[in-house]
């Protein structure tokens, strides 16, 4: 992912000094932070991309989490790592190979050095390489002692972090355990110094976090400009780099993840329909992040409930729904299986609702930190009966916005419950987002029924509309009593119905109701070529890395087009003939092909599955080289 440009700069000092070190361009650099869970990589990864968002690089993070609460600290399993892409030009995914690596730890070298690219700057902090955690990571000796050997690849930088952070912050009276928690600020210090980054937006990040804290204030800054320091005066840097900004479109933008991305649509969509927004859940990692988020927003009439547990969660928004309210509840694959019968009563009442699944790696509680795209037969499926749903599924952070508006639409405009999808790394991955102007935004059209619609025989519920969609009546409303449940209704009156061609027929209106949808949503489009070699489909989250590999083999002179579904049930109309303009089509999938035989079973395309299930996105390079494969196949 980085392109080192020919023009290299130095200032005309004397060759040693440290005014003469070179300062090269690049393209696209790829930086990892990873250390301990406590050693604040999360937060060295985030201001690091919060300065280069600001400097104007496009930038692609993969935050990277240990699933144990506390792990034990230099455990292998305990790492945390934050990747970054930070470029001049446009990028769609955080990179394949690292540029530079920042290890605080012997566990963290050893579970990431094979993303390093070789070549690649590495960076350790060596005070921490020693017996006791040599032993934790399964190292026999140190690994620096052999920068000749396996280390040899790489331009290795031993840095003693913890001395030089305890001695910038002497004399502040802090104990070492807190000395040492601004590790990751001397880190952050030298790595803005090495890729010319300015860091005032960090320094007044700290100065507003910490503000009742001076001494906090203090001992981060001394650290941050003590690792900056380092990296301009030591003889071991002698270059350093600048990234240029990109040429974004022109607007007011900020660094977004998926999950705020989600509360601010859902926030949005209510604000702009005039209707309270109401919240159900049941924290779940990794979709916790929506409840907290919207849980800021109550001055703009928004309400959180933190359930008990996910039953109480999904029944809570049914109700909500039921009394008028727009209603939204998220969760993740466990949380997904045991919402299942509210959901289903949400579809058989016919009531709007908005689901947000948050996929991670199953079964089970899995890889609760990790993303995966195996909940998409759960949302098509998991629920007992004939109980259709509507499925999108967002493609990026920032684009999370966008579709948490359109699940709002569907919903609303045809009275059900909406499955939004989205996944680990989406949800907590960050871009820029471009702040849209209110004005541009859709507004959703809420209206309840006044009057009632039986000409004197009294409300009817289930009376519907072109679209067969019902109305959705304000319980208290005067002269619309009505009863909505779980039991099977009588068309038209609502009344619970034992008929059985009665319960065929309003099982066949809620699956066309479902169907109708696709008159309303745009027709797929496609990237490249309309007929060709090869048709690549892709949804949800692997949107960047298929783009990439696509636009990548295109430059090639391969003939190779990418599809990118993001309203997945129903399809929109024209998909059945873009699947058939193309000798082959790929579906890769982070899953075991759970696309693949739905578009096989609807479509009858005979299409090649490329599934991945390792908690991690596609890299460009892997998915490249299956096209190239299925090409020549």
């Amino acid at each position: 992912m980085s392109s080192e440009s020919s023009a290299s700069k130095s200032n005309g000092q004397p060759a040693g000094s440290a005014d003469a070190k070179a300062l090269q361009t690049m393209e696209s650099v790829v930086i990892r932070f990873c250390g301990d869970s406590g050693d604040g990589m999360q937060l060295a990864g985030t201001q690091f991309t919060n300065v280069s968002a600001v400097f104007g690089n496009d930038v692609s993070t993969l935050p990277d989490f240990p699933a144990e609460i506390r792990a034990p600290a230099g455990s292998l399993f305990g790492v945390s790592g934050f990747q970054v892409c930070f470029s001049s030009g446009e990028v769609f995914t955080p990179g394949d190979e690292v540029n530079t690596l920042v290890a605080m730890n012997p566990a963290a070298l050893k579970t990431n050095l094979e993303d390093l690219q070789r070549g690649g700057t590495l960076i350790v902090n060596e005070d921490a390489f020693d017996k006791g955690n040599l032993q934790k990571a399964h190292y026999d000796s140190n690994p620096l002692d052999d920068v000749d050997g396996n280390l040899a690849a790489f331009r290795v930088h031993k840095v003693p972090m913890t001395r030089l952070t305890r001695d910038s912050v002497e004399g502040l009276g802090l104990t070492v355990r807190e000395a040492d928690r601004c590790k990751n600020f001397f880190a952050l210090g030298l790595v803005f110094w090495l890729y010319d980054r300015d860091s005032t937006p960090t320094e007044d990040w700290v100065k507003e976090k910490f503000a009742k804290h001076p001494s906090i204030v203090e001992a981060n800054l001394r650290a941050l400009k003590a690792g900056y320091n380092y990296g301009f005066s030591t003889e071991q840097f002698t270059v350093h780099y600048e990234v240029p900004s990109a040429e974004l479109e022109p607007g007011r933008y900020r660094k977004i993840t998926g999950n705020e991305a989600v509360a601010m649509g859902l926030a949005a969509a209510a604000k702009l329909a005039e209707v309270e927004l109401f919240y159900g859940g049941y924290p779940i990692t990794p979709a916790s992040d929506i409840l907290h988020e919207l849980s800021k927003l109550k001055r703009f009439g928004i309400k959180t409930f933190q359930a008990e547990d996910e039953i109480a969660a999904i029944t809570s928004v049914v109700g909500a729904a039921f009394g008028g309210a727009l209603a939204v509840t998220a969760s993740s694959g466990p949380g997904i299986a045991l919402k299942g019968e509210g959901i289903g009563l949400g579809v058989i009442t016919e009531l709007p609702m908005i689901i947000v699944n948050v996929q991670r790696g199953g079964p089970s509680t899995g890889l609760p930190t990790k993303t995966e795209q195996s909940d998409l037969f759960l949302s098509y499926f998991g629920r007992n009966g004939d109980c259709p749903m509507p499925v999108i599924a967002a493609r990026s952070p920032a684009d999370c916005f966008q579709m948490a508006q359109e699940a709002v639409r569907i919903a609303v405009e045809f009275m059900t419950p909406v499955f939004l999808m989205t996944d680990g790394y989406i949800a907590n991955g960050a871009e820029p987002w471009k702040i849209p102007a209110i004005s541009d935004l859709k507004k959703v059209s809420i209206s309840h029924p006044q009057e009632s619609n039986g000409n004197g025989d009294g409300f009817l519920p289930y009376l519907r509309d072109e679209n067969l969609v019902r109305p959705w009546a304000v319980p208290g409303t005067p002269g619309l009593e009505h009863r909505l449940g779980g039991l099977e209704k009588a068309d038209g009156s609502g009344n619970v119905s034992y008929d059985p061609d009665n319960h065929d027929n309003m099982t066949r209106i809620r699956a066309q109701k479902i169907m109708n949808i696709a008159e309303s949503i745009p027709e797929q489009e496609v990237e490249g070529p309309e007929s060709g070699d090869l048709l690549v489909v892709s949804w949800g989250g692997t949107y960047g890395a298929v783009k990439s590999a696509c636009m990548e083999s295109r430059r090639q002179g391969k003939s190779v087009a990418h599809c990118h579904l993001q309203y997945i049930h129903p399809f929109p109309k024209n998909l059945g003939t873009i699947l058939k303009n193309y000798k082959k089509v790929l579906i890769p999938e982070l899953n075991g092909g759970q696309m693949w035989m739905i578009l096989r079973g609807l479509y009858l395309v005979d299409a090649v599955s490329f599934s991945k299930v390792k908690g991690k996105p596609f890299l460009i390079g892997e998915l490249c080289a299956k096209i190239d494969e299925v090409l020549e196949s």
